[in-house]
Order: C-alpha cells, then structure tokens, then sequence
C-alpha cells in the first residue's frame, strides 16, 4: 500500500528561491538545498560541517541539457565538513556549470568514511541509469564495504532520499517510464498508454514506425522507434534542434527515450514536419489520442 508522507520544507532566507531546509517525518537524514550564490553564507548551518554527500546541478551552455555532479566530504578536524568542499568547487573552472547544491547530511551526525561511499555510489549508479541528468563524474565512485545491516540501513536512507530531491525539484531518480526499460507494452490498470505512428515517408522513401508513451509528465517517444530522418520546412525550429542533438543512428532508429510536453512535438520529432499529435498518435486499435479524450469525457458522469 502506497501511504502519504509529510514533508517539511524551511525556507532558510524566507523565499522560494533563497536556502531550503527539508526534512521528512521519521527519517534522521536532512538536505539543503544552497544556490551556489548563497554557499559563503550557510557557515552558521551547523549541520553543513559534518559528513554528507551532495549534488551539484547546473546547466551546459552549448546544449543547455541538464548536468549533475555527485559527490561526497568528510568531516575534518577543523570542524569543516561538506560545506567546505562546496566552497572548493566554486573555485574550481572545471565545475563552473553548476549554479545550486543539494546536500545530504543527518540530524545525528551518523555518517562516517562507509556510510558517504555507499551512498555516492549508489546515488551515481541511480542517476546514470535514469538519464535524465548528463552525470559529469569521471569516474564511477567506489562503494565501500559495507556489513549487511549497514546496506539494508542505508537503502531506506536513499527511499527518503529519493523523495526529497524529488520534492526539491529533481527528478533525477525517477525513470521516464514507470515500468523502466523492460516490458514496453500497455499493462492493464496502467496509467502510461502505449500510441504509434505508422506510414511510407514521400520525404525519405522510408517506413516511420514510432512508439509512444503517455506518462503524467507528457509524452516519452520510445528507445528504437524509427524515424523520418528528412526535414520539412514547416518543421518547428525548436523540434528541429531536439533532433539534431538526439541519439539517433543512421538507419533513424532512436537510442533514447525522449519526453515532449505535449503530442504534437513528440509527433513533430518522428515525422520530420509540423503535425497534429492528437490525431497522429493512435493506439493498437486504432483509435487516436483525441478520441481517447473525448470517450474519457463523454463517461464521466455529474451526480
């Protein structure tokens, strides 16, 4: 059974945009999240001086994709701890793209050498998988040895995790698609229906076949749809630029999974051109996205 969790969530400098506090009822961990502007002014956060691991996110200026660093500090005898070296890679030109931090420390101060490794690493190994974020870490970090008890301990630590930075704003940890990269079909109860587009290409002399996900985010054209490889004139220019920075190979098979706001731009991506999602997609039986809305409005019944 799925049960609610509550949040709460501190605004350090009394906005949104400023320094947030988060914690989460029954969990002894706690994350800030720090723009980068605000890093020098967080000395008095006490809690910033102990072992913690931490996320840097920024943007690339080329692409404007999202990035992350994760990483992880040690408290010092100095009484400086992840703060510190938050402090440090703001001096350091390789990581001049992130521009917030999110940290993760404990209210107990019950995180030692063990404890960060395994939580760099499997916060890496999640973000990795996931792809939403490119992961600017050179190296996969080391997990550590860790007893048994100790990974069963830290696993709950990172289901908590996994919310607030979700809370936060960060869907770094969530898939594209909730039953991830194995059965891509249409289970029943599912909320994530499965559309396609199939036709002969004039442009390109080549079959499309694309498949489709409708997901609470939008619209996620699936890993190995083929697409129209040609451009018309009337394709929007910023679809356009979507395709030229996707991975696709050059027989047009796609070798992502990439999420649109809306179905006529997930259209838009596979055909080449402008279209009409709402028409353009279809489900197995045939029938296409804008039936499928106006049959769920038509059944909904006003007591």
């Amino acid at each position: 059974m799925v049960r609610g969790k509550t949040i709460q969530l501190f605004l350090i400098d009394g906005e949104p945009k400023g320094r947030i506090k988060c914690t989460l009822a029954n969990w002894t961990g706690v994350a800030y999240k720090i723009p980068r502007i605000n890093i020098e002014h967080s000395r008095d956060i006490h809690l910033l001086s102990q072992s913690g691991v931490y996320f840097l996110f920024g943007r690339t200026d080329d692409t404007d994709e999202e990035v992350v660093y994760i990483g992880q500090a040690g408290a010092r005898k100095n009484n400086e701890g992840v703060l510190n070296r938050l402090s440090e890679h703001k001096k350091t030109i390789e990581k001049d793209y992130w521009t917030e931090a999110v940290v993760f420390t404990t209210t107990n101060n019950s995180f030692g050498p063990t404890e960060i490794s395994y939580l760099e690493n499997q916060f890496y190994l999640m973000a990795s998988q996931n792809k939403r974020f490119i992961v600017k870490n050179n190296l996969e970090p080391t997990i550590g040895n860790v007893t048994e008890e100790k990974e069963s301990e830290l696993q709950e630590f990172i289901d908590y995790a996994k919310i607030v930075i979700g809370t936060l704003g960060y869907k770094i940890f969530e898939p594209l698609l909730s039953n991830g990269n194995v059965d891509r079909t249409t289970q029943p109860g599912s909320d994530e229906v499965l559309f396609f587009i199939k036709r002969n290409s004039r442009k390109s002399k080549s079959f499309i076949e694309a498949q489709c996900k409708q997901t609470s985010e939008g619209f996620v054209v699936l890993e190995g749809s083929r697409i129209d490889m040609v451009d018309s004139p009337s394709i929007p220019k910023k679809v356009k630029e979507i395709r030229r920075k996707a991975k696709i190979d050059v027989n047009g098979i796609l070798q992502e999974d990439k999420l649109f706001k809306s179905p006529s731009y997930a259209a838009s991506f596979v055909l080449g051109s402008s279209a009409n999602g709402k028409t353009e997609w279809r489900t197995i039986e045939g029938k296409s996205l804008n039936d499928l809305e106006f049959e769920l409005s038509e059944s909904k019944i006003i007591f």
